[in-house]
């Protein structure tokens, strides 16, 4: 039996790989098979070929995503936590993956900043430390059409967006749980 894949997809520092970490561990510890896929690894080892370009970016998932159905055999759950940019990407036939769009404003973005790419993307044209193809900044993020859920880290802290992501997948996951309704 194949595990569930779920793609958490959003900008750089939206919380994707935070948040399916803590998800994973809460799991795990209920007996779950739970595995973790980060965009980030992924650029450094599979996928290390690649670069930025629109193409090179659906490139970058469709890999991903065909490691997560070849992995699947072996988990309850395959958490995705991938960029992914455009709904292309996010909509391919017959890939199954349940979509949750982590959402964050820039200026929360741009306020966290963990790894400086924000602040880098928004120095003056010429300037050598320069990115110019930073997601959702001065590259393609389109809006997620399809996502089963939106987990606005900008508004909940990070207990609230796990404890939202576990009611939304519980029910698919065989757990009897309520269906998330709180209002935070």
């Amino acid at each position: 039996m194949m595990g569930m894949i779920v793609q958490f997809c959003g900008l750089s520092g939206a919380g994707k790989t935070t948040l399916a970490a803590a998800l994973a561990l809460k799991l795990t510890q209920e007996g779950l098979k739970v595995l973790v896929m980060d965009g980030d690894h992924y650029r450094t080892t599979l996928c290390k070929d690649l670069g930025f370009s629109k193409s090179d970016r659906l490139e970058n998932v469709r890999r991903i995503k065909e490691e997560a159905l070849r992995l699947s055999i072996n988990f309850d759950l395959i958490l995705l936590a991938l960029i992914n940019p455009f709904e292309e990407g996010r909509t391919a036939p017959a890939d199954g993956a349940e979509l949750i769009w982590i959402k964050c404003d820039l200026a929360t973005l741009r306020e966290r900043d963990t790894k400086g790419l924000y602040f880098k993307a928004y120095l003056p044209d010429g300037h050598p430390d320069k990115i110019y193809n930073l997601t959702g900044v001065n590259d393609t993020f389109e809006v997620p059409k399809q996502a089963g859920l939106i987990v606005e880290t900008d508004v909940m802290n990070e207990e609230a967006c796990v404890e939202c992501l576990y009611d939304f997948l519980s029910p698919a996951l065989g757990k009897n749980r309520m269906s998330y309704s709180k209002a935070l």
